[in-house]
């Protein structure tokens, strides 16, 4: 368990995949994840199976701790210990708890472990480029912009580009977001 000041992370359960359903199979928080609904109980325990004895995913419940309530997930992907980097991914299910500032906690909890326990490098993520909140969110959490992918992924009836995003820890470290 890795504990914040409103929010813990802990490990996924099984007891956790009915909500993931719910939270995928809403239009609004799936907009921005690229997945394709819908989903039912056996897509989420076939992926809790696979990722749950992978060593390149590192899947974290965001819980609140004031009455434990799970909200959402943050997870590092495509952990290459070689390179000393992984893939970012996050999503706040629950959207009463959206704007509340869960997410950048959650990412800053997930960096500091990524970097301090992990001995992880660099930490990357992709997200649309007509995300701005996830951006400024990324970006207050210390990611800075390398690149643009133009039309890279087709999102709702039309191509979009996204933007390539990290932090490398010791910027991190010295508390660089510039």
């Amino acid at each position: 368990m890795i504990k914040g000041k409103r929010i813990f992370l802990r490990a996924v359960t099984p007891d956790d995949l009915p909500r993931y359903v719910t939270w995928l199979n809403d239009a609004d928080v799936a907009w921005h994840l690229k997945t394709l609904p819908p989903f039912n109980l056996d897509d989420e325990t076939d992926w809790y199976n696979r990722q749950r004895n992978d060593p390149r995913q590192l899947n974290l419940a965001i819980v609140l701790n004031n009455n434990r309530k799970h909200i959402g997930s943050v997870s590092l992907l495509n952990i290459n210990q070689r390179d000393q980097n992984a893939e970012l991914g996050i999503v706040i299910g629950d959207n009463i708890h959206w704007g509340q500032g869960y997410g950048q906690e959650a990412i800053t909890l997930l960096l500091d472990y990524s970097f301090s326990q992990l001995n992880l490098h660099r930490i990357y993520l992709r997200v649309d480029a007509s995300h701005q909140a996830g951006i400024r969110c990324y970006t207050n959490c210390g990611f800075k912009e390398e690149g643009r992918m133009r039309q890279s992924t087709y999102h709702h009836g039309q191509f979009e580009d996204q933007l390539l995003m990290s932090v490398l820890r010791p910027d991190y470290l010295r508390g660089e977001s510039d």
